[in-house]
């Protein structure tokens, strides 16, 4: 049983992961964490703003090399998994690039994912929240101040990354999705996660 958890960047996704380690149901799960967690120096971690195609693929294919690592954990280990970001995180990111820029590189990443080493979700959620209150939350973390024009925290952006999990005209490679409301506080953000994957876990 393969589970992920998406959202935008301060939708609570650590947080709730964090708790979910002490629900029983839980327990001897095997969580990894965000992909660029998996990169020593933040130097190597590839753009969020490419500038070009090239770029964009290029971006993709060294978190792809994270993922392929990924599979091979997972195999070790087997049971139950649970992804902090799947790999439609790395679609997802695509298409708000092809939306905003004109890439047009989804289709050919898509492509790709099937010829690579992935995991794929049975059961993917989504934390929907709100753009007014990621900004507040950034602002209360002292992140807004420190980079104030972060790409990942662009309105536009943030609408395509949305769509992509969101929009039933999209395909996402977890086997099923489902969205739940982001917009409480961390426990109550939490309380969902853990109700939702006990659920999941249990079929």
């Amino acid at each position: 049983m393969i589970l992920g958890l998406e959202g935008p960047s301060y939708g609570g996704k650590t947080s709730a992961l964090g708790q979910l380690r002490w629900v029983p149901a839980m327990q001897g799960a095997m969580i990894f964490p965000c992909y660029v967690k998996s990169f020593t120096r933040r130097e190597d971690i590839p753009t969020p703003s490419t500038q070009s195609a090239d770029e964009q693929v290029e971006a993709f294919m060294r978190f792809m090399e994270i993922e392929a690592n990924r599979v091979h954990g997972a195999r070790q280990r087997g049971g139950l998994i649970v992804l902090d970001r799947t790999v439609d995180t790395l679609l997802a990111h695509a298409h708000a690039m092809d939306e905003l820029y004109g890439f047009g590189v989804l289709p050919e990443l898509r492509r790709r994912v099937q010829e690579l080493p992935h995991l794929r979700p049975d059961h993917t959620l989504y934390l929907d929240v709100a753009p007014e209150l990621l900004h507040l939350r950034r602002k209360a973390a002292g992140h807004h101040e420190l980079e104030p024009e972060y790409f990942l925290h662009d309105p536009a952006f943030l609408s395509h990354f949305r769509d992509y999990f969101c929009h039933a005209a999209h395909r996402p490679v977890a086997r099923e999705m489902a969205v739940a409301d982001g917009d409480g506080d961390r426990q109550e953000t939490a309380a969902v996660v853990q109700a939702l994957f006990t659920y999941w876990a249990g079929r």
